[in-house]
């Protein structure tokens, strides 16, 4: 009691003044006052619980010794008090004036189930590091995949993405890097393997993550990189039957897109260019002066001859519409239960014209029944059907930077001509589709025994199948002069020919488990065991057919094609299988201590006879604390519970026959008397290692739960250290020997980092509000891989650096005169004045010498990958009203601009961005101007410009940004309103998602996207759902 007057004398009169302000809502009317005290079944204070007069909002809340005082209209028959992790009770009044209310713990505040791998868990009871997030706060993030509503949403989960178009997936990390192989994590849907495109969002109950060896190890093999497990949606005996239909239409745009100069400033940047590069031909050597100062006027009377075209604004449309469709139908009985959910969503891509689609079908059936006291049976089915269509040439690239000068369409609407026949925009609209059509279909079987009390013994059998078809047609595009349509026709670069091409991919998978739960208590002890087995099979085919030189675009089928072009694709079958013996055993005495072990045993057809075994055991303790004696005569703590783990996770995600020669198919020519002619040939293409095995994770976890001041506010913290062995790694042989190189089990790398969530909720009276927020920081680094160093895309991998580091030159500032280069080191002799200086690291000896080399002078510059990953959400609600911002950012990356998005006249013909004119060294500046540039000069020189835009640091800038995901307003129509219509319940909202970021990239990039790739796009969404 000490403690909590201690914490509370402070806020007192704060508290007190709240309550007073949102809560008491008096009028000259009401005229009965009444008094009371609520407290908790122990008989401590219950501080700030809710008294609000039934049927109204007039309300109040306790103060820290949890009296309240209440004037209420005399009419009033009852109040009902409530708090957060206690149960809403309902007082009914008397003539009397004063009421004293015990308010009881609400049990399922911390036994809410968390599935946790062949069964379930209360989450008080949970010894590993595990996250959860409610299905409906997926569902309201308006996503056509779950991927991209989990940005931000959970500590320790990582989603990147770099792109928004249409049926795109982000990225997803847990914890970090664990392999340079495969470091995705597992999907488990349902409690068997899957993919989170398999269900669409409003289909999810609840999504957990699994994050150390404690939680995942019993999914063994697989769980190195994190498990996330998905549990859909169920009927429920008590849930009466309803139909819930939902709707919603969206308007998607760019949420930023880079400006660049016109055609007069792009023939200005051209000719300063040509005379950096060769002054001795003057200052206007590509275009005259006086062409350049009439250009506009020119172009207004001929646009055709003197284009000055915005690409961006050509290619892109100025919004994509995007409509989802979600309709669910529930019933059930005490025996049988069934949920149907059908889905559809329609995106339109933001590329000009109609060939930018996306399609999804989805549904979704589970079944349960009831058949006797002893035995139930599940039946789900679910299946979707994705039809996309693209162009066949993407102008992503090229859109933002193509130059200005150069025509992409004639003033009547033929394809003009661009740059020498490269016109990004009439390729686009002109130049054929990419069409494909996914059919996934699945189901799971499930049967449950329940011979005696507390054992479940239960079998699953799930398949699935996919089957996939692709059609790529590739449309020859001519184009004419812009002053004779009639003339002679020229074709664009790479579109000269009509081809078509033909996929089938068929795969198919099952799933078969058999696995007995069985939970004892005794007394205070409680004993709980898990014990199964389990196998998978997974083939996959494909085959592929194509044809050139058609004669017409009419027709895009192989029928329709000369038969003497037809070319069969290379077809690469493969299966894999594994077999799994798995375990769990739980304890706990008084819900004090914990102890809870799990093993798992895995073979994979991936590997060897004799290496094909891997064994993952894993242990964890927990202590809470808030439950012994010495934590009783405080009420600030509620909960405490301290958790410690380490185990053992794997991964056999490495390819398919790694441990076997591979063999390829050749074409040589060999001669046959003195002719020479092609025959067919085999060849062993890769030497193979046979005692390959498994990569092996070591993890080590210690955490804390907490929640404070009657479960309103909760803490959660975990520290991890993780050491990933045997990694697969590239063996150098000579290359005499004909091979390419095997893989072999010689590397380690190591991640270690912390996760942090914190959580505000709280109800006064009619309205509540909460706040969360989750943060986590991780850094992944190399430990011994021996000689091995791969240098790609301007990151570095090697023995004891941060993994994929960037790496390049340190740089210092940008060349002032020629006295200045003369007496420093350079890269070559091509280097002038405006370009950047790199600093001498050292040299063949050890030490500086004089010359910049890419050998001894690079080195790591930063970090490549997202560190400090926040996110979180600020929410509220009162009567019907309903409101929700949710948030995400990066708060530590060292970002590299790219040579795209940063160099004038990239490859001769790209354009100016605006943020590098004015800003850049320039012979034609004043020697301050030079001195507070920004970039260097323009050139395409190819020392020079292959100097000025390496990777160096330079380039890198503070890559951390802000962003709010979504603001979101709703409205439930009020019951009363709705019943005479027989509606249940009807809500309209407005959202806007990724309208607001803040970041410190150039003007008009987005922080997240490539610069070469489909736009982030920002979204106004209206919805509506109603229920029946």
């Amino acid at each position: 009691m000490k403690l909590k007057n201690k914490f509370f004398r402070r806020n007192r009169f704060l508290l007190i003044l709240v309550a007073v302000l949102t809560l008491s809502q008096t009028a000259f009317a009401q005229n009965r006052k009444i008094t009371g005290n609520v407290v908790s079944a122990t008989s401590e204070p219950v501080i700030g619980a809710s008294v609000v007069a039934a049927g109204t909002t007039t309300g109040t809340a306790t103060d820290i010794n949890g009296d309240f005082t209440l004037t209420l209209p005399t009419e009033t028959t009852s109040i009902i008090v409530s708090c957060i992790g206690y149960t809403q009770v309902t007082v009914k009044l008397t003539e009397k004036d004063t009421y004293n209310v015990t308010l009881e713990e609400d049990a399922n505040f911390l036994d809410e189930v968390v599935f946790v791998g062949y069964g379930t868990m209360k989450k008080k009871d949970l010894t590993g590091s595990v996250s959860s997030v409610e299905g409906d706060m997926i569902k309201k993030r308006q996503t056509t995949e779950v991927t991209n509503a989990l940005q931000g949403a959970i500590s320790g989960l990582t989603v990147t993405r770099s792109s928004s178009g249409p049926g795109s997936n982000a990225t997803l990390r847990v914890r970090g890097i664990t392999s340079m192989q495969e470091s995705s994590p597992l999907v488990i849907i349902d409690g068997v393997p899957g993919s989170l495109s398999d269900v669409l969002p409003g289909d999810i109950q609840d999504l957990t993550v699994l994050k150390d060896a404690a939680s995942a190890a019993i999914y063994g093999s697989r769980a190195a990189a994190g498990v996330i497990v998905v549990t859909t949606r169920r009927a429920t005996e008590s849930e009466k039957a309803s139909v819930d239909f939902s709707y919603s239409m969206a308007m998607d745009f760019p949420t930023a897109m880079p400006e660049y100069g016109d055609a007069v400033g792009y023939m200005e940047a051209m000719n300063e260019l040509a005379y950096n590069d060769t002054p001795s031909a003057g200052r206007y050597s590509v275009w005259p002066q006086e062409y350049i100062s009439g250009y506009n006027a020119l172009h207004k009377s001929n646009p055709d001859l003197y284009p000055d075209t915005d690409w961006a604004g050509m290619i892109l449309k100025n919004y994509a519409p995007r409509q989802k469709y979600n309709l669910s139908v529930t019933a059930g009985t005490k025996k049988v239960k069934t949920k149907i959910s059908l889905g559809y969503d329609n995106v339109d891509g933001l590329y000009t014209g109609d060939s930018y689609t996306w399609d999804k079908y989805a549904v979704r059936v589970n079944n349960d029944i009831e058949l006797n006291d002893y035995m139930s049976f599940s039946i789900d089915l679910n299946g979707r059907i994705v039809d996309s269509c693209a162009p066949y040439y993407s102008p992503a690239g090229w859109m933002r930077n193509a130059g200005p000068i150069y025509a992409a369409e004639w003033s009547d609407g033929r394809p003009a001509s661009g740059k020498d026949g490269t016109n990004p925009y009439a390729k686009m609209l002109y130049g054929g589709t990419k069409e494909s059509r996914s059919i996934v279909g699945g189901g799971k079987l499930q049967l449950d025994i329940r011979p005696f009390t507390g054992l479940v013994i239960s079998g699953v059998f799930s398949p699935k199948f996919n089957e996939s078809r692709d059609k790529d047609f590739n449309k020859a595009v001519t184009y004419t002069p812009y002053d004779d349509p009639d003339g002679p026709k020229s074709f664009l670069a790479s579109a000269n020919t009509t081809d078509l091409t033909e996929v089938r991919t068929s795969s198919y998978s099952y799933t078969a488990q058999l696995f007995a739960n069985y939970n004892k208590n005794w007394g205070k002890h409680y004993f709980g065991v898990m014990a199964g087995i389990e196998e998978f099979y997974n083939n996959w085919q494909n085959i592929s057919a194509s044809k050139a030189d058609y004669i017409t675009d009419y027709f895009p089928y192989l029928s329709a094609g000369p038969d003497d072009k037809v070319t069969a694709g290379n077809s690469a079958p493969y299966e894999n299988a594994y077999f799994s013996t798995y375990g769990r055993v739980t304890y706990n005495y008084d819900s004090r201590y914990y102890l809870q072990a799990n093993f798992r045993a895995d073979a994979s057809a991936r590997f060897a006879k004799n290496y094909r075994w891997g064994y993952f055991p894993s242990v964890s303790v927990g202590w809470v604390v808030s439950r012994e004696g010495f934590m009783k005569d405080q009420d600030v703590v509620s909960h405490l519970k301290l958790r410690a783990s380490y185990g053992n996770l794997g991964n056999e995600r490495i390819g398919n026959y790694p441990y076997q020669t591979t063999m390829s198919f050749t074409s040589p020519s060999v001669f046959s008397g003195s002719s020479v002619i092609g025959v067919q040939g085999v060849t062993n293409s890769k030497l193979a290692i046979e005692d390959i095995t498994w990569e092996t994770t070591t993890t080590y976890d210690i955490g804390a739960d907490l929640n404070f001041l009657g479960d309103r506010l909760t803490v959660n913290f975990d520290w991890y250290y993780k050491k990933t062995r045997n990694m697969l790694i590239e063996l150098d042989i000579p290359s005499f020997m004909g091979y390419s190189a095997p893989d072999q089990n010689a590397g380690d790398m190591n991640t270690k980092g912390w996760d942090l969530t914190l959580g505000w909720s709280d109800m006064i009276g009619d309205f509540s509000y909460g706040v969360n927020f989750n943060l986590s920081d991780y850094k992944s680094v190399m430990g011994d891989i021996g000689d091995k160093l791969t240098i790609s895309g301007g990151t570095i991998i090697a023995s004891g650096l941060e993994y994929k580091a960037w790496y390049g030159y340190r740089s210092d500032g940008i060349f002032q005169n020629a006295d200045e280069v003369s007496q420093s080191a350079v890269t070559s002799a091509t280097v002038q004045p405006g370009d950047i200086r790199f600093k001498d690291l050292s040299g063949a000896n050890g030490v500086p010498d004089g010359i910049i080399n890419n050998d001894y002078d690079r080195t790591v510059i930063g970090s490549s990958l997202p560190r400090m990953n926040y996110g979180g959400s600020i929410f509220f609600g009162w009567k019907g009203l309903d409101f929700n911002m949710t948030f995400q950012g990066v708060g530590k990356r060292d970002a590299l601009l790219s040579a795209q998005m940063v160099q004038p006249l990239y490859s001769y013909w790209g354009n100016v961005p605006k943020f590098v004119e004015g800003s850049h060294w320039s012979p034609f500046n004043t020697i301050n101007e030079n001195l507070s540039a920004k970039y260097p000069r323009y050139s395409q020189t190819t020392g020079t410009t292959s100097q000025n835009y390496a990777v160096s640091d330079f380039w890198l800038i503070n890559g951390a940004y802000f962003r709010i995901k979504d603001i979101t307003i709703g409205y439930t129509l009020p019951r009363k309103w709705l019943d005479t219509i027989k509606v249940r319940n009807l809500r309209l909202s407005c959202s806007l998602s990724d309208f607001f970021t803040a970041c410190h990239f150039p003007k008009g990039w987005d922080p997240e996207v490539s610069s070469t790739g489909y736009p982030i796009t920002k979204s106004v969404v209206f919805g509506a759902s109603i229920k029946f």
